[in-house]
C-alpha cells in the first residue's frame, strides 16, 4: 500500500493523501500535482521545526479552517514545548462559541428548511457566532512561558501576537466530513455528508471565505495540515510572494477526482497515479476553484492553500478588466465529466440568472458547454426539446416517473444527438441537457457548480445506494421551451470558423451563446505562437497533442500536458506556447467576453 495512503476512521475516501514530496511528471504524462517550484528551503515540514521557529514567541494565535484536528495539533505543540522547558498557557476558542441553539437560528434562514441540496449563501459573518463578551474576557497568562489560543476565528480574540494559519483543501474536509471526524461550524455532533455539505457550502465556507481574506495578509505562517503527522508550513511572506508570482504568470490547480453514480473508465484508463480501487470516476475537477487547491514546492516537499488565497490577494492581476466586476470570485470552470462504459448524465437544466439570485444568493448563474475531448462508440447528448415539445405532457410524464418509479422515454420530449470529438454543445441557463454514454466532456462553464435541477434521472441510485434528488418543480421555472427544433442545430451547437492564422497556425473561433458571459477559441498549432491577454485572464487546456511549454513575459516557463487545465492571468500580458508534441497540437481557450 502506498504510504500517502491512509485507512483511519478520520478520513473515508479511496483517494490518496498528498505526497509529502513530489516525483516529476514525465513529459506527455498528466501532472496530479501541478506546483510553482519555489527556491530551496522555503517549505518545511513537521510540527517539531515549527516550534523550533517559535521558540522565542510568547503569544501565538493560531487560526484555520473548519475541519482541521486542532486537537492533535494542540496536543504535538504542546509536547515540543515540554521538550525545550517551556510551559504553554492554551485558550479555546470554541469555549467563546454562543449556545449551539443560538447559532443554529442565526444560520436557519440559510440552509434551505428541508430541502436536500440547496440554501442560500449566508450573509453573517465569523464572529456572530461567537460571545464578545467571552472573547474579551480571554487574556493572556502572564505566569506562562507561552500562551496560545487556537481555533476557528482566534484571530477575533484580538490578541497582538505571532499568527499561524492552518488550512485544509476542500476535497480532505469532505473526506474527514464522510468520516464523521469533523463538524460544521458550532455544530456539537456530525450529520451525514449531504446536510454536512449543503452547510459548509452555504454558511461555513462563506463566512470563514471572509474571515480569512480579511487577516490573509497579516499570516506570519500557513500550516498545511491535510497530512497531520507530516504538516509543512512556510512564512507568510514566502507565501504571499508566491502568489504574487502566480498571478504574473501562469499556474494549474491541484485537480482531485470523485466516482459517481454514472461514472466512466476513460479517467481510469488514461490517468497514472490514481487509486485503481474504485468502481469509476465520474469528476475531474479540473478548475472548480472553489473547492481546489494551490501547490508550492520547494526542496522537493508540497505545500497546498485554497485556491480563495490568490483572488483575496491578487484579484485584479487575475481578472484584469474583468476584476471589478467579478471581485474575488473566479468566474470560469473547467472540469471532466466521464462516461466512458458508464451512464447516461441526469436530463437537467441550471437556474436562470434572477432565479439564481432571488433564491440562492449567488452573484451570477451556472453557465455550460461540453467540450466533446473524446467521445466512444455510440456516444450522444441529449440537448434542447423536441420542435413539438409539450411542457405541461412534459411534466406530467416527469412526475409519473418520480411518484411511480417507472423509466419513460425522455426522448419523447428531449432531442438526442451525435457526439463527436472537438463537439462544442452550448447550454445557457435554462436549456434541458445531459451527456450521454462513451464521451470524455471538458465541461467549460462559469463557476456555480452545485446548482443542477435534475429532472430525470434513469432511475438509478446514488453511490450511498439512495435516489439522487429529483428537482422537477424547479426544473420548470426555470426552462426555455422555445429552445427546441432546428434552435438547437442552429443555436445550441457551436460553429467554429478561422478567426485568424499565420504560417503554421490557425485561431478558431467556437463561439458560445449569447446569454454566455464567455466565449472559447481554439488554436491549432505546429510550432510556436504569441498570444496577447489584453487584461484578460485565459483558462485553456491542450485537448490534441503530448505536451506544450508556456513562457511568459515575465520569464517563467512551464511544461503542460494532454488534458491539464491552466490559467493565464491577465498581468501575464503575453506568453509563448510552444509545441513539444511530434504533430499538431491543439488547445481550447476560454475567456469573459
Amino acid at each position: 500500500m502506498p504510504k500517502n495512503r491512509i485507512k483511519m476512521e478520520k478520513r473515508k475516501s479511496e483517494q490518496y493523501l498528498l505526497p509529502l514530496k513530489k516525483t516529476e511528471s514525465a513529459k506527455g504524462m498528466y501532472d496530479l500535482y501541478p506546483s510553482l517550484k519555489l527556491e530551496g528551503g522555503k517549505i518545511a515540514s513537521r510540527i517539531d521545526s515549527l516550534v523550533q521557529q517559535l521558540a522565542g514567541h510568547e503569544t501565538i494565535i493560531i487560526d484555520g479552517y473548519i475541519g482541521v484536528f486542532y486537537d492533535m495539533i494542540q496536543e504535538t505543540i504542546n509536547a515540543e514545548f515540554e521538550k525545550i522547558g517551556k510551559k504553554v498557557a492554551w485558550f479555546d476558542i470554541n469555549s467563546a462559541l454562543k449556545p449551539e441553539a443560538e447559532i443554529d437560528k442565526l444560520i436557519a434562514p440559510f440552509l434551505g428548511s428541508d430541502d436536500p441540496i440547496f440554501g442560500t449563501r449566508a450573509t453573517c459573518s465569523l464572529s456572530d457566532i461567537y460571545d464578545k463578551e467571552k472573547l474579551d474576557a480571554m487574556q493572556p497568562d502572564v505566569s506562562a512561558d507561552v500562551n496560545i489560543i487556537i481555533g476557528v476565528g482566534a484571530s477575533l480574540a484580538a490578541w497582538e501576537g505571532t499568527l499561524l494559519y492552518i488550512d485544509l483543501p476542500k476535497n480532505e474536509l469532505q473526506f474527514r466530513a464522510r468520516a464523521k471526524s469533523i463538524l460544521n461550524l458550532g455544530a456539537s455532533k456530525a450529520d451525514e455528508i449531504k446536510p454536512m455539505y449543503k452547510r459548509f457550502y452555504f454558511v461555513d465556507w462563506v463566512v470563514l471565505n471572509k474571515h480569512k481574506q480579511s487577516i490573509l495578509s497579516q499570516v506570519d505562517y500557513f500550516v498545511d495540515e491535510q497530512r497531520i503527522k507530516e504538516v509543512t508550513w512556510m512564512k507568510g511572506d514566502d507565501v504571499r510572494d508566491g502568489l504574487q508570482k502566480m498571478a504574473s504568470n501562469v499556474f494549474r490547480v491541484r485537480p482531485w477526482f470523485e466516482p459517481g453514480a454514472w461514472g466512466g473508465q476513460w479517467i481510469m484508463d488514461k490517468i497514472d497515479g490514481l487509486n485503481k480501487d474504485v468502481p469509476n470516476y465520474a469528476w475531474s475537477f479540473e478548475l472548480i476553484v472553489p473547492e481546489n487547491g494551490l501547490l508550492f514546492e520547494s526542496d522537493g516537499k508540497l505545500l497546498e492553500i485554497t485556491f480563495d488565497c490568490l483572488m483575496f490577494q491578487e484579484t485584479e492581476a487575475v481578472l484584469g478588466q474583468h476584476s471589478e466586476q467579478y471581485g474575488s470570485e473566479f468566474p470560469i470552470r473547467f472540469d471532466f465529466l466521464d462516461t466512458f462504459d458508464g451512464g447516461n448524465l441526469s436530463v437537467q437544466c441550471h437556474p436562470r440568472p434572477e432565479y439564481m439570485k432571488e433564491h440562492f444568493g449567488e452573484n451570477f448563474t451556472q453557465e455550460e458547454c461540453y467540450y466533446i475531448l473524446d467521445a466512444g462508440k455510440d456516444a450522444t447528448c441529449y440537448l434542447g426539446f423536441q420542435e413539438g415539445i409539450n411542457p405541461e405532457e412534459y411534466e406530467k410524464d416527469l412526475l409519473h416517473s418520480f411518484e411511480n418509479k417507472e423509466a419513460i422515454d425522455i426522448t419523447k420530449h428531449v432531442q438526442i444527438l451525435d457526439s463527436n470529438k472537438h463537439d462544442l454543445f452550448l447550454i445557457p441557463p435554462g436549456t434541458i441537457h445531459g451527456a450521454g454514454i462513451n464521451n470524455l466532456v471538458l465541461e467549460i462553464s462559469s463557476t456555480p457548480y452545485i446548482f443542477t435541477f435534475k429532472m430525470y434521472d434513469w432511475m438509478r441510485l446514488d453511490m450511498d445506494g439512495k435516489p439522487r434528488p429529483i428537482n422537477i418543480e424547479r426544473g420548470m421555472h426555470n426552462l426555455y421551451f422555445d429552445r427546441k427544433g432546428e434552435y438547437v442545430k442552429e443555436k445550441l451547437i457551436s460553429h467554429p470558423y478561422v478567426l485568424e492564422e499565420g504560417s503554421d497556425w490557425k485561431l478558431y473561433h467556437l463561439p458560445t451563446h449569447e446569454k454566455h458571459s464567455y466565449d472559447v477559441h481554439r488554436l491549432h498549432l505546429n510550432t510556436e505562437v504569441e498570444v496577447k491577454t489584453e487584461n484578460r485572464c485565459h483558462v485553456l487546456s491542450l485537448v490534441e497533442g503530448q505536451s506544450i511549454s508556456i513562457v511568459t513575459e515575465n520569464g517563467m516557463k512551464q511544461r503542460f500536458n494532454y488534458a491539464e487545465t491552466f490559467v493565464i492571468p491577465a498581468a501575464t500580458g503575453s506568453y509563448r506556447i510552444i509545441n513539444e508534441s511530434e504533430g499538431e497540437v491543439m488547445l481550447v481557450k476560454a475567456f469573459m467576453k
